[in-house]
């Protein structure tokens, strides 16, 4: 993602509207339509504002602990239909229950925690991860 690791920082995304035009392009440029959207912690700050935004254009919506969440109101994320699974490691005493608080909100979601697993959940524990994950695609349309 642009400005974060080892990629220069980049004027777009400095901006929430910026973000989702970026997602957006990336998206259509791999020429997915519907995919499902997994945005693990710092991808927050793209995937939120793109699920608020174009959420339409998604399967689904899986945040793992993700970063951002207190950004956006409870009446925001109702608004939002797309089927989502909120996951996160039960060792994650921070963003995990953090994000949980304000993305409880996303109307028709499920919660999957992961147990004996910290932030990184799908590193720590990629079995159960990939189980929950698996388990919610099955049952997208």
């Amino acid at each position: 993602m642009p400005g974060y690791g080892d990629s220069p920082p980049a004027e777009m995304v400095a901006m929430a509207q910026g973000r989702v035009a970026f997602l957006d392009h990336v998206l259509q440029e791999l020429g997915m339509r519907r995919p499902v959207l997994v945005s693990p912690s710092m991808s927050g700050r793209f995937a939120l504002p793109f699920i608020l935004a174009r959420g339409d254009r998604l399967a689904g919506f899986v945040p793992v602990a993700p970063v951002g969440t207190k950004d956006y109101t409870a009446e925001q994320y109702r608004r939002v239909q797309t089927p989502t699974l909120i996951l996160y490691g039960d060792r994650d005493t921070g963003l995990g229950p953090q994000a949980l608080q304000s993305l409880r909100h996303l109307p028709g979601h499920r919660v999957a925690v992961v147990p004996d697993a910290g932030h990184a959940c799908y590193l720590d524990k990629p079995e159960d991860f990939h189980r929950a994950l698996l388990g919610f695609l099955r049952q997208l349309k």
